[in-house]
Order: C-alpha cells, then sequence, then structure tokens
C-alpha cells in the first residue's frame, strides 16, 4: 500500500525542485494558483454521502479523497451484485441441462424409436419375439432415465409411470397375439388392440410420450436462451466494469498530484484483480453459452421418433467443464469483496492523514 506523505504547504500541492517539503495540517487553508485542489462535482460528494465541499480558501483534499473513496466502494459493490445475478443467470441453468434436461429429450426420443421397432417386430410378416422384447426392454429403460431426469415436474413423473404401466400392457397383449396361431382371429385381435394401446388419439402410448418430449424440449429451450434480461445484465456489468477502471485511474492520478508517491498498490492491485476477474468471468460464460446451444442445436436436430445415436455422449462433451464454471459463482462474491478491500486499504491511510478535524 502506498501511503505517501501530505502536500507541502508551498505554492499549490505540487513539489518541484527547491520547494519546502513542510507538511500542511489537515484542514489549513491552501495556497496558490492549485490550492483548492482538484473540482470535484458537489453533487455527486452529497450523493455518496461525503458532505459539502469546503468553502474557497480551506484545503478540499479530504472532502476529495472521500468523494473518492465512497465512489470507488459504491461502483464495486454494484458491480459485485451485478455480475453474480448475470453469471448465476446463465450457469444456473447449465446444471440442469446437462444432469436432467438433454438426458430427458434423448431418453424419450431412445423410447419412442424403441417402441416403434418393437411394433414393425410384432406386427411384420416374420414376427420376432426376442427382437420385440428387446426393444420393449430398451423403451423402459429409457423411460427410467427420463423419470429420473425429474421431466415436468410430479405431473411429469405421473405422466412416465402411467406411460410404464400402458407399455407393461401392451407388452402383454403383443405377447398373447404371439401365442397364438399365426393367421388367426385372435391373433389379429390382439394385435389390433395393442396397436391402439400404442397409438390411438391422446391417450396412445405415443401421443404420451410426445407430450412428455414436448416438455423437455420446452424446458431446454429455456435453459439456453439467453434473453433480455441477461443481455441487460452483463451489458450492464460491463459499463460498471469501464466506470471502476476509470475511477481506479482516475483516483491513482489524483493521489500521483497530490502525494510523492507515484504508484498506490492498493488501487493497482484492485485494477488488476477487476480485469483479470471480468475477464475470466466473461471467458468462462462464453464457452458455457456455446455448450448450452451447440446441445440446444443438437437435440432439435434429432427427429421425433429416430435414433439419437450418439446425442447424448455428444451434448455430454458440450457440456462438460460447465459445474466447475458455475462453481466461480461463488468467487464472485469473494472477489467483490476483496476489490473493496484493495481500496479501502489503498485509500485509508490518505483519509486518516487529511480527515478534516473540529476547532
Amino acid at each position: 500500500m502506498s501511503t505517501g506523505t501530505p502536500a507541502t504547504a508551498g505554492a499549490g500541492d505540487d513539489h518541484g525542485p527547491g520547494r519546502s517539503a513542510t507538511r500542511r495540517r489537515p484542514g489549513r487553508p491552501a495556497t496558490g494558483p492549485h490550492g483548492g485542489g482538484a473540482r470535484g462535482p458537489g453533487l455527486l460528494g452529497r450523493l455518496l454521502g461525503a458532505g459539502p465541499r469546503p468553502p474557497a480558501g480551506r484545503s478540499t483534499t479530504a472532502h476529495d479523497l472521500s468523494v473518492r473513496r465512497r465512489l470507488l466502494l459504491a461502483l464495486s459493490a454494484l458491480l459485485t451484485l451485478t455480475l453474480f445475478l448475470s453469471y448465476e443467470g446463465v450457469h444456473a441453468d447449465a446444471g440442469p441441462l446437462r444432469t436432467s434436461s438433454a438426458r430427458t429429450v434423448v431418453a424419450i426420443d431412445t423410447a419412442l424409436y424403441a417402441l416403434g421397432e418393437a411394433q414393425a417386430d410384432a406386427t411384420g410378416a416374420t414376427p420376432s419375439t426376442s427382437e420385440f422384447q428387446k426393444q420393449v426392454a430398451v423403451a423402459a429403460q429409457s423411460l427410467a432415465v427420463a423419470a429420473g431426469g425429474d421431466v415436468g415436474g410430479p405431473a411429469g413423473r405421473q405422466a412416465v409411470q402411467t406411460v410404464a404401466g400402458l407399455i407393461t400392457g401392451y407388452t402383454a397383449m403383443v405377447q398373447t397375439a404371439q401365442a397364438q396361431p399365426a393367421g388367426s382371429v385372435l391373433r389379429k385381435a390382439y394385435l389390433s388392440y395393442a396397436t391402439s394401446m400404442l397409438k390411438s388419439g391422446d391417450s396412445g402410448i405415443r401421443a404420451r410420450l410426445t407430450l412428455l418430449q414436448r416438455e423437455a424440449r420446452a424446458d431446454v429451450a429455456r435453459q439456453t436462451s439467453f434473453g433480455r434480461l441477461l443481455w441487460l445484465g452483463w451489458s450492464a456489468s460491463a459499463l460498471l466494469v469501464l466506470a471502476l477502471a476509470a475511477a481506479l485511474l482516475e483516483t491513482q492520478l489524483f493521489l500521483r498530484r497530490r502525494f510523492r508517491r507515484r504508484y498506490n498498490r492498493g488501487l493497482i492491485a484492485a485494477a488488476a484483480l477487476l480485469t483479470a476477474g471480468f475477464t475470466t468471468l466473461a471467458l468462462f460464460t462464453v464457452w458455457t453459452h456455446r455448450g448450452m446451444a451447440d446441445t440446444h442445436a443438437l437435440l432439435d436436430a434429432v427427429a421425433p421418433g429416430q435414433p439419437a445415436t450418439d446425442a447424448g455422449q455428444r451434448a455430454t462433451s458440450y457440456l462438460a467443464d460447465t459445474g466447475f464454471r458455475a462453481a466461480a459463482a461463488g468467487w464472485i462474491l469473494i472477489g467483490g469483496i476483496l476489490l473493496m478491500a484493495l481500496t479501502e486499504t489503498g485509500l485509508r491511510q490518505h483519509v486518516d492523514d487529511y480527515r478534516f478535524r473540529p476547532r
């Protein structure tokens, strides 16, 4: 931390060769063309609680330091809050997308495809009992994955359980039909009833699964959307970063004019933390949102009822490391506190040296 020493009581606050370096007491009137110090906005000081500027002829150093200190702390606190909310707005959905929504969409697609293949095996010219059972097992396993993904909340879980029960009935009906003689009326009747269970209206297995799939895809679209609120939050965060960086630079130049030390370590450390922290968080957000957008495009490319093939593995690769990046949200609050601590440390000695004292 650069503490520095107060300016001299010579002509103004600047030092030059051959000028006296006598320390000026806080509150003593400044002389010379720069005696009043840099003219800061009086309204800003009042808004920040620093009070009115001292009258003409009195030193304004304490007031100017107080205004800058309060401004830096206010900008740091506001940036921390805005950046935390904006960062969470993107990364909070990455976890559910990776562990639930994307897996649910792939699982329902797989179940629909497997049921279609099972129906073809059951009603084909040469029915295959083993292939039918294999496809039904794939569909049942996929439904278990969808239920674990919590699609649609309690109502969605209830719908999945209903579909699972219907698939059990459908399987029993097909197996009963296959036990009948080939070409018999009973065989055709059982297969017709099984087909109606699978495809009929809004109450059939396929219709119920299609509705669940539509809800899961809507969740994916919502989670991967970068809406107006997020654009507003990140735009505000970027503007606050620029404002805080400008305020840190201006304060450093102000201290350089008023004090002998050329650099204030606290302010320099705060500027470095601000730059590195915001750059890292912005990159994390870009990478996470890109993975989420790629996942959305991948799932949309899978047509309903078609094999999902390696969609699940590809979605997992797109969303890799999102959990680690989402955990960085907690460091935003820690970084904001550290940023304010560095600012306070960098200015505290100067504020104490030039604090107004009652006479």
